[in-house]
């Protein structure tokens, strides 16, 4: 391991000793925000020092095994205990670089998705209604909530544009991968002669902002527009400018929301959503720098990136990111991603270990 990293592992390990004295005083003291924030502290760093007191009594058992080599009835025995030691060293300090690697800070954040009907136009915006459905599917096997946020639905189904908002714990940590564009290869409804079609959609995974006020929107950059909602909705909702359009004129981005029957509703909904977009434009700043100086695999999330294939004469899904095929579209159409969303999640967290390699 790089001197570096056990320098670190030292230096939390006193930390933690630290913390043990400072939570016996603070607990007997009425200051309980530093109460909790030092126990939230703890509970973090304290599984990681417990793993380095492994390492550190597996390298000692090597040590000890060693000094017992220059006997001769302890020789085997001690050459088995070199090699058991030497195997476990290696696992504890692999779990240990994963526990160090940089946390994404979004990781356990709730998502709001984006999905955008591209090229192909009636058969775009059905793929964006699966892609919806698949997204929902897995929702629903996380025991996440799923809010309707905005929709502009298409004549013969499906969506030119919809937007979702997902409630769970690691809901970002687990689709974060899943911004980009994804094609899709079949046969379509409309298609009488029985010709395969190809078309697009993106897809965004945007964290969910705290605090609308954490990205810091300046009321005097927004323009905002009301208007009659359309499509299904009843009689009131159409009868009423209900309906906001929020423009936020440094960046361009424009939000609408139409869901609700009340604009002031509407209108939280809408900023709700332009927080997140200006949050998910620092953040691939912010990636796109980090790629400069590193492969970035996986962690660009570029709209205009073909990130994935669904080919349904074939029944394969195809992930161009790292190569993974898989012959089982159905489950996937029907929100079985586990398999693809940790295949992701491995692959960037090898990405991460090689690049503290480095």
């Amino acid at each position: 391991m790089k001197p570096s990293m056990l320098a670190k592992l030292d230096q939390l390990a006193n930390r933690l000793v630290e913390l043990d004295e400072l939570l016996m005083h603070e607990g007997a003291t009425s200051n309980m925000d530093s109460y909790r924030k030092m126990t939230r502290e703890h509970a973090e760093i304290g599984p990681l020092v417990a793993l380095y007191k492994d390492f550190q009594r597996a390298q000692s058992d090597i040590a000890e095994a060693q000094d017992m080599l220059s006997d001769p009835d302890m020789k085997e025995f001690a050459q088995d205990e070199i090699e058991a030691a030497k195997s476990r060293v290696a696992q504890l300090e692999l779990d240990l670089q994963k526990m160090l690697l940089p946390k994404d800070v979004n990781d356990e954040r709730n998502i709001f998705l984006e999905i955008r009907a591209g090229t192909g136009g009636d058969e775009s915006a059905l793929f964006a209604g699966d892609l919806l459905r698949m997204y929902t599917r897995f929702a629903e096997r996380n025991r996440w909530q799923v809010e309707m946020v905005s929709e502009s639905a298409s004549d013969l189904g499906g969506y030119r544009e919809v937007i979702v908002r997902l409630i769970g714990n690691g809901a970002y940590s687990k689709l974060k991968f899943e911004s980009g564009g994804h094609r899709v290869q079949r046969v379509p409804a409309t298609e009488t002669q029985g010709r395969i079609h190809t078309s697009a959609c993106t897809v965004a995974v945007m964290p969910e902002a705290d605090e609308v006020e954490d990205v810091n929107i300046n009321p005097a950059d927004l323009r905002i527009d009301t208007f009659r909602a359309s499509g299904a909705g009843g009689q009131h909702i159409n009868k009423t400018d209900s309906a906001v359009r929020l423009t936020h004129l440094p960046t361009g981005i424009v939000v609408e929301c139409q869901d609700d029957r009340s604009q002031h509703k509407n209108k939280a909904s809408a900023l709700k959503v332009l927080a997140a977009r200006i949050k998910d434009v620092q953040l691939r700043e912010q990636q796109s720098k980090e790629a400069a100086t590193r492969k970035s695999l996986i962690g660009s999330g570029d709209r205009s990136e073909r990130i994935r294939t669904y080919n349904f004469p074939q029944g394969r899904m195809t992930d161009h990111r790292i190569n993974l095929t898989l012959y089982k579209l159905d489950f996937i159409m029907d929100g079985e991603l586990t398999e693809l969303t940790n295949a992701l999640a491995a692959e960037h967290q090898a990405e991460l270990l090689a690049a503290l390699g480095d």
